[in-house]
């Protein structure tokens, strides 16, 4: 494009680019994310970020920079004064974010500089997902589609943005803004010029494309699962690279469906290697659960340690399916773990989940999750601590080579597994019971004394979409599992968010410390539909099915495209920005179009509302130019796509839900892999709980137990198949081994 062109070469006059390939060492950890009021008094310079609720904001309270938080106040302001904005965007366990607090926004010089020349705005991209959205996009067309966090964003005070980066090294921080500022005062007229240009991109990518008549075509699925495989790495798992492999757990949901239907072993060869290669490395924390956030290695080894609430969801999540289509214990027990570590570390007392564990500890990434031999040998013993040590490869010139001085000094090791202990146990004349019973209790006591470290940061915010996205794993995991310890937990933070987390009927975005704030984005509506109906399956509680039918009204009502189909990310009353989207590329998380997509499929079969499948098919048709124009950012909206075109499997369980005989009944529409399903039950909930009305839902009508047992109903297109009382020949009905 024009603009890309003119941009590049303007910034190439400006002669600035990031330098995250050789940043400096950072200096010490950030302020505590803990209430930063009470420690003001030991600092030099308190700003106005002290009243902020978010913990990356309060990271930033005693900076000499004269931070605002996004609003009226600081646009105002430099509307007044005939100032830039310069906007920093991250997030409290952005290791980066830290370098460049620690080494630029603590520096008095630095302060001294932009504080006279601009006014600068800090926003937490977590609570503000709109406005990094679109300075995200804005950064990635500046920069031939890179872009990544701490964002560094230089505005007019209408929000016209000048020039856009990343992370800038004290010294080229220094430079960039004094040729802002010298071009701020001298060529105002290069600044209107390009942002003309920006704006016409800008615009052009919110709007989108045009809407097909028709919708995403069925063949696109499989077209697209199999040429996401053709990108794995057949050894080691994931997308092919040299450097960061991040857990695709989205194209593996993608990749299973289609091999449900297909059987191409090359599908399901691609998600083995990957979930195997993923629970060995040291992506997975072994001794406390919980999944990092990428890996900076090919070989899973050295993580990016932060653990972020949505990739202990999406991650659990594919391995329970993974679970179910190969009946592998080790899926199994990656997801209890995980769960395990969740409901540990990151539930509240009042049921929401925190969002973030960091990175960073004592000024170090990675300083909690490393270990030396003698440090083992320590806690184990020299027999046990030796036999350890050799199967997580831990050894004295250490595993992690990292020499950047952002990372402990020193032999230091990550643990990981190189050998099966299947085979590991043949090669020392052990029995394979024994040896895991072994692992298992070395792992304890190591991470009891791990416990007694100092613990990265926790980010203890509560963001809605994110709580969603936990609960529908939850949910999942305690059917899959038959464990309903998941669904009261899940249960819990449903009801933390459903009464904490909404005025007036409409979902807020985040939560701290008593305060819900901040009107809440598509993602939330969608995510935290699709946790409910999940929630629904899991208890029968009608309670779940009755919220997630009033959240999605009011999607339709404030989120929907009326005239292009599909639903934007803000809604209609909310803070108008520079551009309103509505983006279905999934990302890091999946885009609330993807999920929303799957709801109102879903929706539509349950409760029988044409209106909501139209409103799917209007995602379908809004989006059908991009979706077949890319081979991937799509995967969780053809999995939505997937459910649309396939036969859905309309279950009805007719009996009460606390007799064992439904029990084994339901454990077994959960024996095997299939996603493309509705579950309903005509009958009492229990618990004190009310049925479903079965005169005003077409799938339970005629629905009863059968000669006085609790019976099963499949069906296709409200077509049923006899009603079965056995759970035998249930499974064969499902098409189950």
């Amino acid at each position: 494009m024009g603009l890309k062109n003119n941009v590049v070469v303007w910034l190439i006059v400006l002669a600035v680019r990031s330098a995250l390939d050789a940043p400096p060492a950072m200096a010490e950890e950030p302020p505590s994310s803990g209430d930063a009021k009470t420690m003001q008094e030991t600092h030099a310079h308190t700003n106005r970020l002290i009243d902020a609720t978010s913990p990356y904001l309060l990271q930033h309270a005693h900076n000499p920079v004269d931070w605002y938080e996004w609003g009226e106040e600081a646009f105002a302001k430099a509307k007044k004064e005939d100032k830039p904005i310069f906007l920093s965007i991250g997030y409290s366990a952005c290791h980066w974010c830290h370098v460049m607090e620690h080494e630029t926004f603590e520096s008095e010089e630095v302060a001294d500089f932009v504080n006279n020349r601009f006014v600068c705005v800090k926003v937490d991209r977590e609570e503000r997902p709109d406005v990094d959205e679109i300075y995200m996009h804005i950064t990635q067309m500046m920069n031939k589609g890179h872009g990544g966090w701490p964002m560094s964003v230089f505005m007019t005070d209408e929000r016209e943005p000048i020039y856009a980066g990343t992370y800038f090294p004290k010294a080229q921080f220094m430079q960039l803004c004094r040729q802002i500022h010298d071009l701020w005062t001298s060529d105002r007229q290069r600044i209107a010029e390009q942002s003309v240009q920006i704006r016409a991109a800008l615009d052009e990518w919110a709007k989108g494309d045009a809407p097909h008549e028709d919708v995403i075509g069925k063949d696109r699925v499989s077209e697209v699962a199999k040429l996401l495989a053709g990108y794995f790495d057949r050894q080691k798992g994931g997308f092919r690279s040299d450097g960061n492999k991040f857990p695709p757990s989205m194209s593996m949901d993608l990749m299973l469906r289609v091999h449900r239907q297909t059987k191409d072993p090359d599908l399901l060869s691609a998600v083995n290697v990957t979930l195997q290669n993923m629970a060995d490395g040291g992506i997975y924390d072994h001794l406390g659960g919980g999944i990092c956030r990428y890996s900076t290695d090919p070989d899973w080894l050295v993580p990016h340690f932060e653990k972020m609430l949505y990739d202990q969801a999406l991650v659990s999540a594919i391995y329970l399916d993974a679970f179910q289509a190969t009946n592998n214990p080790r899926y199994e027990a990656v997801a209890r773990d995980i769960f395990a570590y969740v409901l540990d570390d990151l539930q509240s007392d009042d049921g929401g989940f925190y969002s973030t564990r960091d990175a960073d500890s004592e000024g170090m990434e990675g300083a909690f999750y490393i270990w030396k031999v003698e440090q083992i040998k320590a806690v184990l013993g020299e027999e046990r601590g030796a036999l350890f040590c050799e199967f997580y490869d831990v050894t004295d010139k250490g595993n992690w080579f990292e020499s950047r001085g952002h990372a402990p000094a020193g032999a230091k090791n990550i643990l990981r597994i190189k050998t099966s202990a299947n085979d590991f146990a043949k090669s020392k004349g052990l029995e394979l019971a024994d040896f895991e019973k072994q692992l298992a209790t070395c792992r304890k006591e190591l991470y009891t004394e791990r416990e007694k470290r100092v613990h990265p940061g926790l980010d203890d915010k509560v963001l809605t979409g994110w709580n969603g996205l936990m609960i529908a794993s939850l949910a999942k995991g305690a059917r899959v599992l038959d464990d309903p310890k998941y669904s009261e937990s899940a249960a819990r933070a449903a009801d933390f968010v459903l009464t904490k987390m909404r005025k007036d009927g409409r979902l807020l975005r985040t939560h701290r410390k008593g305060e819900s704030r901040l009107t809440g984005y598509l993602s939330d509506y969608a995510f935290m539909i699709e946790g409910l109906l999940n929630l629904y399956e899991a208890t029968f509680d009608p309670r779940w099915l009755t919220e997630a039918q009033a959240l999605t009204d009011v999607t339709i009502k404030h989120y929907l495209d009326k005239d292009g189909g599909g639903f934007y990310f803000t809604a209609d009353d909310a803070e108008k920005l520079i551009a309103r989207s509505k983006n279905p590329r999934d990302g890091a998380i999946p885009s609330g179009n993807s999920v929303h997509a799957m709801n109102l499929v879903r929706l539509g079969v349950m409760l029988d509302r044409a209106d909501y499948r139209a409103h799917a098919e209007g995602i379908f048709k809004s989006f059908k130019s991009a979706v077949e124009g890319s081979p991937s950012q799509f995967e969780r909206m053809l999995c939505a796509v997937d459910m649309y075109h396939d036969r859905v499997k309309e279950i009805v369980v007719a009996g009460d839900a606390g007799e064992s005989s439904t029990g084994e009944l339901v454990r077994s529409v959960y024996a095997g892999f299939l996603p493309n399903k509705v579950l309903l039950l005509a009958g009492n909930p229990g618990g004190g709980k009310t049925a479903l009305v079965q005169d005003d839902m077409a799938l339970l009508k005629g629905k009863k137990p059968v000669d006085g047992k609790p019976a099963v109903y499949v069906c296709e297109n409200k077509v049923c198949k006899r009603p079965v009382t056995e759970a035998v020949e249930l499974r064969k009905q499902l098409g189950f081994r």
